[in-house]
């Protein structure tokens, strides 16, 4: 671990490919997305939980959560929980690149409700980045609007992005009170309770899809949660925000190139360009964001 503080540019290299990976793994499941996305919450989960239930502090910290804070957090859970189910099911519909790239909004949204719901400012340079976003966004939908498939799971992805800046607007308001080990740790159980009795009312069994869910779930919790995301609020002890932000943005890019090799998806020229104008707007205001 002391390698890797003096060398904390080797976990961002690795956190890009496990975040990366994501959309690929993915595509490798043979269970409906709701099934795909359970295991993966399952098996954060149960890997997570000796770690956090070993510490005497983090038991404490648990069993002192107030019932208000406690909502907010399994609140908080639910959307992400939407959020997994949806983007998953874009990925059965539309390109990797496609669809990476659309929830990649995610900041922009988290811009619109901070100011909609928390009362914030937004600047105008800020304004007309999210105008360029959303400028991407609708080119990308235009570029699929000759496949309704596509067109489908571009607008299903853009319905993750939301859900998911959702869960990041209610995590903004609980992490002023609580740890990001409790609060991720209960975010995490809600969100697998949601989507088990998701898969539940669908009528769709955990099992009997052969072992890739499992396998699939498992190679998420590993690599796009804790060697992805983990890794990302980790290297923030080391990198300013808007850098970490910014080595987000490499996921659609690392994630196309992997989906052009492994299935065959080579985005055409709207797609480029849609993709550019996102990602270049996200990265402008999350150095506004900085600033």
């Amino acid at each position: 671990m002391r390698y890797m503080e003096k060398h904390p540019m080797i976990m961002i290299l690795v956190g890009v490919v496990g975040i990366s990976l994501s959309s690929i793994f993915v595509k490798y499941s043979a269970a409906p997305s709701a099934v795909t996305a359970a295991w993966r919450l399952l098996w954060t989960v149960i890997l997570l939980t000796p770690a956090v239930l070993g510490k005497a502090s983090v038991r404490r910290e648990m069993g002192a959560v107030s019932p208000k804070l406690a909502i907010l957090s399994c609140l908080s859970g639910v959307f992400l929980a939407i959020h997994f189910a949806l983007w998953f099911e874009s990925l059965q519909h539309t390109t990797v690149a496609s669809s990476t790239t659309i929830v990649c909004t995610e900041v922009i949204w988290v811009a619109l409700g901070y100011l909609l719901f928390l009362k914030g400012k937004i600047s105008g340079k800020a304004a007309a980045a999210i105008a360029v976003t959303l400028l991407g966004s609708v080119i990308i939908a235009w570029s699929d609007s000759g496949s309704d498939a596509h067109l489908t799971g571009d607008l299903l992805a853009l319905a993750a992005a939301v859900a998911v800046a959702v869960y990041t607007l209610l995590g903004r308001i609980v992490r002023e009170k609580l740890s990001t080990t409790v609060y991720t740790y209960l975010v995490y159980a809600a969100c697998a309770l949601v989507l088990v009795a998701t898969c539940g009312v669908q009528e769709q069994k955990l099992l009997g899809y052969g072992f890739s869910p499992v396998l699939v779930g498992l190679l998420l919790a590993m690599f796009s949660t804790l060697l992805g995301h983990s890794i990302f609020s980790w290297c923030l002890k080391f990198f300013s925000p808007a850098f970490v932000s910014a080595s987000k943005l490499c996921e659609p890019v690392v994630a196309a190139i992997l989906a052009a090799i492994l299935f065959g998806e080579l985005p055409g020229m709207l797609m480029l360009l849609g993709g550019a104008l996102i990602l270049g707007g996200v990265l402008y205001y999350s150095r506004l964001e900085s600033k």
